[in-house]
């Protein structure tokens, strides 16, 4: 068996003890930590992380639970009652946006959440830096230095972004989330 084989089956059994001593130490931490190497090495490779100038990897932390809106004050009806929000995103497409955000000469590659306990999720954004030659020139990662996917954590271009949007789904099957929600609804219009 391969490296990679052998971190995949020690990501299903993970060592409880460990798990738990990481992450009263991530909680302490900053909500958005640059850490030196990724903790799932597996996960990362799998989604384009190179160990060369130019890529980090941060850790960022999230609160869990749902969302909630204000009761309303006045006009009390039935639907106006109801204060859980259904967000159209994603707590990972969060996470990117607040990666990107934080490091703002960067492009968000891709994340993977790292764990989660009672009150927070853990995820770790690889994070590209568009205007380093080392990146410009490697074949697998040039795509993200074009201009066309510039903030591309906030277009929902990244994986996370894709599948909030609904476009994992087959066009056949679903063809209203394409080419948008919105201009779906126009056309009807």
């Amino acid at each position: 068996m391969g490296l990679t084989k052998y971190l995949r089956k020690e990501k299903k059994k993970p060592d409880k003890l460990i798990l738990r001593k990481r992450m009263i130490k991530w909680r302490s931490s900053p909500a958005i930590v640059k850490v030196e190497k990724p903790l799932r090495l597996d996960r990362a490779h799998s989604l384009g992380y190179k160990a060369k100038k130019g890529i980090i990897v941060v850790r960022v932390r999230l609160k869990r639970g749902g969302h909630k809106k204000p009761r309303p004050n006045k006009g009390r009806r039935t639907k106006r009652m109801t204060i859980r929000k259904t967000l159209s995103m994603n707590y990972r497409e969060i996470a990117e946006q607040r990666a990107a955000r934080k490091y703002r000469n960067m492009e968000v590659l891709n994340s993977y959440q790292i764990g989660k306990d009672g009150v927070h999720y853990f995820y770790e954004v690889i994070l590209v830096d568009r205007e380093q030659p080392e990146i410009k020139s490697d074949k697998q990662l040039s795509f993200i230095t074009r201009r066309a996917n510039r903030g591309r954590a906030f277009r929902g271009l990244t994986s996370a972004g894709k599948k909030a949007r609904g476009l994992r789904n087959s066009p056949v099957k679903v063809p209203k989330v394409r080419p948008s929600l919105r201009v779906n609804r126009r056309r009807g219009n």
